[in-house]
């Protein structure tokens, strides 16, 4: 049809945190970048162009940025852009729950993923787009009319993220347990299908725990400050006087934006899931891990390295951080991971619920903190009925873990046989975009 070998498609896998975006084929994304889009009003914008010339003087940087003049707001996308504090600059995601909300940034994100990152035109090579388990028929009717009308896509095809992440692995039944930013998901996949009805989702994501960190932290008197609200000046060899600059303009969700990322770090590098529920009496004396800040604070980190992680099994823990308090009315109704997916598996027929038990598949970029592997594994192993055998599979590669959607996606899309399954551009034009339902079910 088109695919042959010389054009190859292009994979695209927008989360509520990052997104990813590359060829088909190959091993790892090209494009990753925060999918989130920072906007300045129209009347501010006019001011902040005055000052940005005089500051950029390395004018080139400045224009590879995605700015675009819609409805007088300017929109900036990309690491890059996002790394630049300017006056009255709003941080906005496209994505709430999971799902789309607002397609005008997702254009955004889009089109800087194309133009400015993987430097292609969009109407020479078929896109795969990765979506959610519990995308909805308008919404992937929007999307195949954004890709075919706006960027006169060749071919599309859209599949599912825990059916990408099973192929990744080489499966095609499997549970997903997909802990991506904004929630984690959790999709029983047979024989490359989702199970749409046994589909369970909760609003814990890595986004959630790096606000309780933050919260916790803030809460012991510890200020995170961005790396824009301070000077660092050296008096003498390899020591700091560190000046705090006074920016009066900055939004609040700039600001927050910007601790998210530091705070982000901090869990990452060494925040560890504990063996046991978490509970403040056998935590209390547990030795502390040294961080150092950018502004140069060293943080002594104790008990809150195992507390904030085991928000994911034992969601009530939110409860006891100062400063949570808004989500005190939704924590009950959330379950820990285990619940989770013994609530999923019991939705599904009773014939592949042990297979589902022996091929737990984890994926998203908070599945690969420390540990998570083990204790899932474990609760499962306690809670689960004994003739299950369970097994929970992750890759030990954390980029693979990270990326498993993606990778799902370009190997999909690389295979010889899945080339007769794009939607084409003349079924498009001859059938509308509702027939995105038959081609991608």
């Amino acid at each position: 049809m088109y695919g042959g070998d010389e054009v190859s498609a292009i994979v695209v896998d927008l989360g509520s945190h990052t997104c990813k975006a590359g060829y088909a084929g190959e091993d790892a994304p090209k494009a990753v970048f925060p999918s989130v889009v920072g906007a300045v009003d129209g009347i501010e914008a006019m001011d902040v162009d005055v000052d940005s010339t005089k500051t950029n003087s390395n004018s080139e940087d400045s224009k590879t940025e995605s700015e675009k003049e819609k409805g007088k707001r300017k929109l900036y996308v990309g690491s890059q852009a996002m790394s630049y504090r300017r006056d009255h600059m709003e941080v906005l995601s496209p994505i709430k729950d999971g799902i789309v909300s607002d397609w005008d940034l997702v254009d955004n994100i889009w089109e800087h993923a194309f133009k400015s990152c993987l430097m292609i035109d969009p109407t020479e090579h078929p896109m795969l787009l990765a979506e959610p388990p519990l995308n909805t028929q308008q919404q992937r009717e929007k999307a195949a009319e954004l890709m075919f009308e706006k960027y006169k896509v060749p071919a599309l095809f859209m599949a599912k993220n825990p059916v990408l992440t099973s192929f990744a692995t080489g499966r095609a039944t499997s549970l997903v347990v997909d802990c991506g930013g904004g929630s984690t998901t959790i999709s029983p996949v047979h024989d490359g299908y989702v199970l749409q009805k046994a589909v369970v989702s909760s609003p814990l994501g890595g986004e959630f725990l790096t606000d309780c960190l933050l919260k916790s932290l803030e809460s012991k008197g510890i200020k995170i400050r961005p790396r824009y609200s301070f000077k660092r000046k050296e008096i003498r060899a390899g020591e700091f006087q560190v000046e705090d600059v006074d920016i009066p303009n900055t939004t609040e969700s700039y600001k927050l934006f910007c601790q998210r990322m530091i705070v982000g770090d901090i869990k990452d590098s060494i925040c560890r899931v504990p063996d046991t529920p978490y509970d403040d009496k056998s935590y209390s004396n547990i030795p502390t891990t040294s961080y150092e800040l950018p502004d140069g604070q060293m943080l002594e980190i104790g008990a809150d390295r195992f507390k904030v992680p085991d928000v994911m099994f034992n969601p009530s823990i939110v409860q006891t951080i100062p400063g949570m308090e808004k989500y005190a009315d939704m924590i009950p109704s959330v379950r820990g991971l285990p619940h989770m997916v013994m609530e999923s598996i019991n939705k599904c027929d009773v014939d592949i619920r042990r297979e589902l038990y022996s091929s737990i598949l984890l994926a998203g970029g908070t599945s690969s903190m420390q540990q998570l592997k083990e204790r899932l594994e474990k609760d499962l192993i306690e809670e689960s009925p004994h003739s299950a055998r369970v097994k929970v599979l992750a890759s030990g590669n954390t980029t693979e873990r990270r990326f498993s959607v993606w990778i799902g996606g370009s190997i999909l899309a690389s295979l010889g046989s899945f080339q007769q399954m794009w939607f084409s551009k003349s079924e498009y034009e001859e059938h509308g975009a509702s027939y995105i339902q038959r081609k991608c079910p």
